[in-house]
């Protein structure tokens, strides 16, 4: 049995062309990391977004994910939206204390997460609840 529960099917909230968007939660196990990443690339690839760009948002949510596995409380929400040329990536739990980036040293084997998503996307940041963890990626206009 899978630890993943899909809380609404993936749906296009308006013609695929300008909106994309898919939610699903997860049971917080260690396999719902690598479902969250599966699940991302397969949409991604549906969106026609690909390669180092793909591959960075994938990481964004790998390590969104971790955090929200390891730090958080309840199950995980995985939301990725993807209206015209941004892609937003939403990673909720129920712990009301937010995210935030934190020193690591060069021994530490962990602590990087937040810093990777700071690096890799155009802007990021935690709700007013605490309990959502979002960052956005620009997506260049495909040409003709």
């Amino acid at each position: 049995m899978s630890p993943a529960t899909a809380v609404a099917p993936a749906t296009t909230t308006a013609p695929p062309q300008t909106s994309r968007i898919f939610d699903v939660a997860f049971i917080p196990s260690p396999a719902c990391v690598r479902q969250a990443r599966r699940i991302t690339r397969a949409f991604l690839g549906l969106w026609n977004v690909n390669g180092e760009l793909a591959e960075n948002i994938v990481l964004a949510v790998s390590e969104l994910v971790t955090n929200a596995f390891e730090h958080g409380t309840g199950d995980v929400g995985l939301r990725v939206r993807y209206p015209n040329n941004e892609l937003q990536i939403e990673v909720t739990d129920d712990n009301p204390t937010p995210a935030e980036l934190r020193p690591s040293g060069a021994e530490d084997v962990s602590g990087r997460g937040l810093i990777l998503v700071a690096v890799l996307a155009r802007k990021w940041g935690v709700s007013e609840d605490g309990r959502t963890t979002w960052c956005v990626f620009r997506v260049p206009a495909r040409r003709s």
